[in-house]
């Protein structure tokens, strides 16, 4: 969309230094009956002498932002597989084409089953093949190889970075891939057949704790980055389980810390250095920074380890973890899922998720699911929000709010971006330089009725007339 552009001479808006330079304006809004709007920028004034509401403080940069992006799932593949060819490469562009719409850059996928998988699944379940003479992606190469690739053809440089979500059943010592019953949170029609022998907890190390097991199993993600490269797809980054206190009723695997970090420093760290493969501790589930951090410090893990992925409760740990680590790319790895219907409700509930999340610390903001059929139903029964829905009648597709929302950021937001502390009464706003010098400013008015909102920015200010119920983008270059 083109979008409508007004230049001011910077003696009425100095943000650049010079007085002959002009300022461009872009701006648009996504409200709960119009996504996606060029505003008339002629609304944007100029103003001296106001208290503002909202001071974006130029001078003191903090992380800087690497990207955006969503996971590559199974169930993502064949919604979009409903749709018309021509209308699956019109997703598949505006989702990761550079400079046109979502921008995406960092992408996650699952090593083996996930809980929005076809079904149980993992590259190797040959009991006892220590060597991985078994090891096979061909699962993989009916949905995510394609998947993946389709997304390349229009963005060459999409980064990938993959975690398990269960170990192959014969690494653990229940034998199965989950480790609960199905609850009656999830639609008891997909209930697994989970013994009761096999049922573990939180707190208990589900991986067997043997050197071979240990040696086979980080011989299992050599496998799988090799089987990818064969296949033209770079995995830059792992982390080593999802979750590892979550015990699911569809593929998950509980860890100790000193399991896990048994196994990430003296086996997988080395596995993965050899590769030239970056590793990552992840992804964290949990409000206590003390699991982060005993990983994070200990000798043989820190040699290895680059930075820390969180998600859902972990969302609470990472302001401390970044604190005592600054040094640490933060990932924030699974935006919280919803609940499938994709309402206006719980993308205001994603974008105060977005806010806390940059606001301590985030390098990386990656979404779940890409996409999924209407209702959003998991393998598992659990019904789940995306950023495209298909229709299983119609075979059409529809962008959802949260996907709007996402794009307010990844569209405009580009990599080696800096994010910028924002101060005052007002509070509901990202503020982000980009490397070439622009700035994007996102904003959220709550509010049932239109307001203005006056913003400095350095010895500036501009006030905007906010629609009510709308997310805003504007950026000044």
């Amino acid at each position: 969309m083109i979008m409508k552009k007004i230049f001011i001479c910077t003696c009425a808006l100095a943000l650049m230094a010079s007085c002959a330079k002009k300022v461009e304006f872009e701006w648009v809004t996504t409200t709960p009956d119009a996504s996606w709007q060029a505003q008339d920028v002629n609304l944007i004034e100029t103003v001296k002498d106001v208290a503002p509401d909202a001071e974006v403080d130029i001078a003191n940069p903090q992380q800087t932002v690497d990207g955006f992006g969503a996971c590559f799932n199974e169930l993502g593949w064949t919604s979009l597989g409903l749709l018309a060819e021509t209308d699956r490469e019109a997703v598949l562009d505006e989702l990761f084409t550079p400079g046109k719409g979502a921008n995406f850059t960092v992408c996650r996928m699952p090593v083996g089953a996930n809980d929005f998988s076809r079904d149980w699944y993992s590259y190797n379940e040959t009991d006892g093949d220590f060597e991985m003479k078994n090891f096979s992606i061909a699962n993989d190469r009916e949905t995510l190889i394609p998947f993946i690739k389709a997304a390349l053809k229009y963005n060459k440089g999409l980064k990938i970075w993959a975690s398990p979500w269960s170990p192959p059943t014969w690494m653990k010592d229940n034998k199965y891939y989950a480790c609960q019953p199905t609850s009656n949170f999830f639609d008891q029609r997909f209930a697994n057949s989970i013994t009761k022998e096999q049922i573990r907890a939180e707190g208990m190390d589900m991986f067997i704790q043997e050197d071979a097991y240990f040696k086979a199993y980080a011989l299992y993600f050599k496998k799988f980055i090799e089987a990818y490269r064969a296949e033209g797809i770079n995995i830059f980054m792992i982390m080593p389980q999802n979750e590892f206190n979550s015990c699911q009723p569809f593929p998950s695997c509980t860890w100790k810390v000193p399991g896990l970090a048994t196994f990430i420093g003296k086996y997988l760290g080395p596995q993965m250095k050899e590769l030239g493969v970056q590793l990552m501790f992840g992804t964290m589930e949990r409000p206590n920074p003390l699991m982060a951090d005993t990983i994070l410090t200990d000798p043989d893990c820190k040699k290895y380890i680059t930075g820390a992925g969180f998600q859902w409760a972990g969302k609470r740990s990472i302001g401390e973890i970044h604190k005592r680590h600054p040094e640490l790319a933060i990932y924030q790895t699974e935006q919280e899922c919803g609940n499938g219907r994709n309402s206006w409700e719980g993308c205001v509930y994603s974008w105060s998720l977005m806010k806390h999340y940059f606001n301590n610390g985030t390098n990386v903001y990656d979404y779940w699911n890409l996409s999924l059929e209407e209702g959003g139903m998991s393998r598992w029964g659990w019904r789940q929000n995306s950023l495209v829905t298909v229709d299983t009648v119609t075979h059409k597709y529809k962008y959802t709010y949260e996907y709007y929302l996402l794009k307010h950021a990844s569209h405009y937001v580009l990599q080696g971006a800096q994010f910028l502390p924002v101060s005052g009464n007002f509070n509901d706003m990202l503020a982000f330089r980009n490397a070439d010098g622009s700035y994007a400013l996102i904003i959220f008015n709550a509010e049932k009725a239109g307001t203005k909102k006056t913003i400095k920015i350095g010895k500036n200010l501009i006030s905007v007339a906010l629609k009510p119920l709308s997310f805003n983008t504007i950026t000044i270059k």
